[in-house]
């Protein structure tokens, strides 16, 4: 029955002002309220006693509206001082009330709690206001009208706060939000306020006590006219406030981002890396898509800058920033970190390959010619590349990769390496070995060791095997397992597969010269098989020693041969055409197709030692290289078995019908002296020997016709 009281009529425009000043005072206390989240104490306070003097003023004004509106038949006026009471006390009561519906992360209890305040601060405040006419005999208070007034106002607070706070998920404007939920809470103060000040019995009245005090029409007037201007007031200051709070986020948004630009270049800068990185590594953890670092050093820009001025310095750092831009991946982030170091942020798609691939572009966009002021400037840098999760923690990534650039820079520059954990461990140790690798390199101190192949049949020898060794002055031998790894890092891989070619068409002119016509079989490294030129710089060098292109095997691992297939047998059909012998090493280990192998124009196939080795003992070793030697005679490929060591092995693989054997059971590496000695002096008269065909004359290309006879004349 409360809750089905008639709402008010209105049956004029006077009618209205209730309502509308109810309305706009819900309105502003809102928005003040709304604000005591987002602001710091006292600022917070500031907000809730706005709303708290929206609230209160309001209760005061509906009263003398209501009041004004019935028409007693006898003056009323009222006492200042319980009238005052009234406001304050609807002041202090309703401040802890929107403090608790509008702080941070409010529970239903505490918007239930705030509403119950606030609705006991509207009928303390509207009670207070009843007494100041002082009405005589005196008042009657209606129960109904208290607890309509109490439960309109609990549960316009809890609906109020919901909508405003809570149904962002569901309607996106906060200025919607702000309009329901001020639409709710004016409603209700409009509703419970008529409820409070109709249904007491003062219109029953004869009088006021204090009629010769303030009359009800002047503080009508003031009341109306006052609230307006202090609600009008309010919502002004808000709205400055919004227009500062705006233009503060635009001035912060602006300073942010200039502080993390860098001024020289625009790139980001060293503080926006070290706050991305982190959101950069989670999102690669739930994508399982590795993040890759390039640290980039520039090499020689200390004496640029010092020679021609650091305006001619900070002129190459814009290029060289716009450079980098240019020629990163599309979803690559290009940073300034220091001075004359950058980072490119990347995700590959590919793994290290296109990571790899992505460095080589930028070395090469840096190299391109670049002039200033008149100036040619080289332009060079050095890459360092760590992978994320791979190379350890997010946090670790450019501490890795800054560790991997000074290795790339300590291996001459312009170049770039992977981060390996042991640059961490025995940096000095490395970059020692690459120090005295290099200058091994400049003075000649590698040398090439040859092991032996035999006819499997017969005993007698086919070729040998070009073998890398280090004679280190003050270590010894060192295995190329210790320093190969070193130089495919450190981009001295090209140039030591370079010198081996060239070392080995060398030795053999010189044993075809004494008499020995031996073929010499080499390796090369995928970084050999990414040179463009790699076909015509083993036929230019066999040229230049003028010598038979059939005397050289060109051995690849299977593995290599299998990365990129189509660039496979580009790369084999240029060394055919050069008229190389073509061989294909370790095989049995990767994933080769009987497809793709009859297309290359292979002419051996090279068992993996890792079978050999067991195909004494092992049927599933013994069944593999059955299988490998099978498919080797179906393709017409010659099979040769590495790895020999025991008589059981040579047995096996010879009842098998392989062709070819190598291995410490018929000779150790030795140096091309050892081999001729042991080839044409140590092995005569014994069952081992070379093979007639090795010694006699072949049908050779034309251009090395004249060479030839001239060295067996």
């Amino acid at each position: 029955m409360v809750f089905w009281t008639p709402l008010p009529l209105i049956e004029s425009l006077a009618d209205l002002l209730p309502l509308v000043l109810a309305l706009l005072s819900a309105f502003v206390g809102l928005d003040c309220a709304s604000r005591i989240a987002t602001h710091r104490w006292p600022h917070s306070f500031v907000w809730a006693f706005g709303s708290a003097l929206a609230f209160s003023t309001i209760n005061v004004s509906l009263h003398l509206l209501w009041v004004d509106a019935a028409g007693p038949g006898f003056p009323v006026g009222y006492h200042p001082v319980l009238l005052v009471t009234a406001w304050v006390l609807g002041v202090l009561f309703s401040l802890p009330a929107w403090w608790l519906m509008f702080s941070p992360h409010p529970s239903i209890g505490r918007r239930i709690a705030g509403g119950a305040v606030l609705g006991a601060t509207l009928v303390a405040t509207q009670s207070v206001a009843m007494l100041a006419p002082g009405f005589l005999p005196g008042l009657q208070w209606a129960g109904t009208a208290i607890l309509t007034a109490l439960t309109a106002m609990i549960c316009a607070a809890a609906v109020a706060t919901w909508i405003f706070q809570d149904a962002a998920r569901y309607v996106a404007s906060r200025s919607v939000r702000w309009l329901a939920a001020s639409t709710v809470m004016g409603f209700a103060l409009w509703w419970a306020s008529y409820h409070l000040n109709v249904q007491s019995n003062w219109l029953q009245q004869s009088g006021t006590a204090y009629a010769d005090m303030i009359s009800l029409g002047a503080l009508t007037l003031l009341a109306s006219l006052g609230t307006l201007v202090l609600l009008l007031m309010t919502m002004l200051l808000s709205l400055v406030e919004t227009h500062m709070q705006s233009s503060l986020r635009l001035v912060q948004g602006t300073l942010e981002k200039q502080s993390l630009t860098d001024p020289l270049t625009q790139l980001p800068n060293r503080s926006y890396l070290e706050k991305t990185l982190p959101e950069m590594a989670r999102e690669a953890d739930q994508t399982h898509r590795p993040l890759s670092i390039m640290f980039l050093d520039l090499d020689g820009f200390k004496p640029i800058n010092e020679s021609f001025g650091h305006r001619f310095g900070d002129l190459l750092l814009q290029e060289v920033g716009r450079r980098l831009v240019q020629h990163a991946t599309k979803d690559s982030l290009v940073i300034r970190w220091t001075a004359d170091e950058f980072v490119v942020l990347g995700r590959p798609a590919d793994g290290r390959a296109s990571v790899a691939a992505t460095a080589r572009k930028l070395l090469d966009g840096l190299n391109e010619p670049l002039t200033l002021e008149g100036r040619d400037v080289p332009v060079a840098a050095s890459i360092g590349i760590a992978t994320y999760p791979q190379d350890g923690a997010h946090s670790m990534l450019i501490t890795h990769a800054e560790a991997a650039a000074r290795s790339a820079k300590s291996s001459g520059g312009n170049t770039y390496c992977f981060f390996e954990p042991r640059m961490l461990q025995d940096i000095r140790e490395q970059m020692d070995l690459l120090r005295d690798l290099k200058v091994a390199l400049d003075q000649s101190r590698l040398e090439l060791y040859f092991q032996p192949k035999v006819h499997a049949p017969s005993g007698q020898i086919t070729g040998a095997e070009a073998l890398l060794r280090w004679n280190h002055p003050t270590r010894g031998l060192i295995s190329p397992a210790v320093f190969i790894p070193i130089a495919e890092r450190f981009g001295l891989i090209g140039t030591i597969g370079n010198w081996a070619i060239q070392q080995a068409c060398r030795q053999i002119r010189e044993w075809r010269d004494g008499g020995l016509r031996m073929r010499v079989a080499i390796n090369l490294s995928v970084h050999q098989m990414r040179q463009p030129d790699l076909a015509e710089r083993i036929a230019s060098t066999l040229a230049i020693h003028e010598i038979n292109p059939r005397l050289l095997t060109c051995e690849i691992t299977e593995s290599v041969a299998m990365e990129d297939t189509e660039s496979t047998k580009r790369l084999f059909a240029r060394l055919a055409a050069v008229g190389v012998h073509l061989s294909i090493d370790d095989f049995g280990t990767g994933y080769s197709s009987l497809s793709y192998l009859r297309q290359l124009p292979a002419e051996e196939l090279k068992i993996d030692r890792s079978f050999v080795v067991d195909v004494e003992h092992s049927a599933d070793a013994r069944a593999v290289v059955d299988a490998v030697i099978k498919l080797g005679i179906a393709l017409d490929l010659k099979v040769v078995a590495e790895g020999v060591e025991t008589e059981g092995q040579y047995q096996v693989l010879r009842q098998l019908g392989c062709n070819e054997l190598q291995g410490f059971l018929f000779a150790r590496p030795m140096t091309a002296k050892m081999l001729f000695l042991w080839a044409t002096i140590d092995r005569q008269g014994k069952d081992q020997e070379f093979r007639p065909s090795l010694f006699a004359d072949t049908l050779l290309h034309p251009l090395h016709a004249e060479a030839v006879k001239r060295s067996d004349g």
